[in-house]
C-alpha cells in the first residue's frame, strides 16, 4: 500500500520548495491535506505527482506546484474569505480553508460539487462549502471576497467577478491558453482594478470565460 503522507512530504520538497513556494503556511496545509482523497481510487497513487489529474471530461486537478503558486500569489490569510472557482472535486477549497477563514468553492458540475462537499464534510472542514452555478457568474450572494482563484486558464476575466472582490480583494487568473498563459494578479482599489504580470502557468482552458467570436468586415 502506498505510504501517503511520505508522498506528501515528498511534493512539498521537491516540487513546492522547489519552484518557488516559501510561504510556510502553505507548505504546512498541503503537507497536511490528503489529496488522494479528492482522485478516484484508479489514479490514487497519482495523486502527488507532478502533472494534472483528470477529475472529469472538462475538469483536472493542478499539478500542486501549478496550485502552490497561485495561493501564495493570492496572499491568502486567516481572515479572508476565498472563492475557490473550478474546485472540481475539493482539494483546492481543502487547501485554501486552512489558510483562509472561510471558502465559497464553485463548479458547474454538480456531480463534482456533491462530490467536493462530501469529501469536505468526511474530513471535517466546516469552514469551506461547494455551489454548483455557472463559473463566469460567481456567487454574487456570498460576496464581497477578499480573494477570488480561478483554477483554469481563461480569456479574459468577468467585470462580474471584480464586482464581487471587496476593496483591496486579489483576484488571480491564468490568462491566455497553453505554455505562454500567463497568471496574473489583480488588485481592486476604490472602482478600480489594477493587474501586473506574475509568471508563466499552463492550465486546461475553461470554457465559461472564452471570448465571444467577434466578426470582421
Amino acid at each position: 500500500m502506498m505510504d501517503f503522507a511520505h508522498a506528501r512530504r515528498t511534493m512539498v520538497d521537491n516540487q513546492l520548495r522547489t519552484s518557488g513556494i516559501t510561504n510556510w503556511h502553505i507548505l504546512d496545509v498541503m503537507n497536511r491535506v490528503p489529496r488522494e482523497r479528492f482522485v478516484s481510487e484508479a489514479r490514487s497513487a497519482l495523486a502527488y505527482s507532478d502533472e494534472e489529474i483528470a477529475l472529469s471530461e472538462t475538469r483536472t486537478m493542478p499539478a500542486p506546484a501549478t496550485f502552490g503558486k497561485l495561493v501564495q500569489l493570492a496572499e491568502v490569510g486567516p481572515d479572508d474569505v476565498v472563492l475557490d472557482i473550478a474546485c472540481g472535486t475539493g482539494y483546492s477549497t481543502a487547501v485554501l480553508a486552512g489558510l483562509a477563514n472561510a471558502v465559497v468553492a464553485l463548479d458547474d458540475e454538480e456531480a463534482l460539487v456533491v462530490q467536493a462537499n462530501d469529501i469536505l464534510a468526511d474530513l471535517d472542514i466546516g469552514n469551506a462549502a461547494a455551489v454548483c452555478g455557472p463559473l463566469e457568474a460567481g456567487v454574487a450572494k456570498e460576496a464581497p471576497f477578499d480573494v477570488i482563484l480561478i483554477e483554469g486558464a481563461v480569456d479574459e476575466v468577468p467585470e462580474t467577478l471584480f464586482s464581487q472582490l471587496r476593496d483591496g480583494g486579489r483576484l488571480v487568473a491564468v490568462i491566455g491558453s497553453g505554455n505562454a498563459a500567463v497568471t496574473h494578479l489583480y488588485v481592486k482599489s476604490g472602482k478600480s482594478v489594477v493587474s501586473r504580470a506574475a509568471f508563466n502557468a499552463s492550465l486546461p482552458v475553461l470554457a465559461a470565460f472564452k471570448r465571444a467570436p467577434s466578426f470582421a468586415f
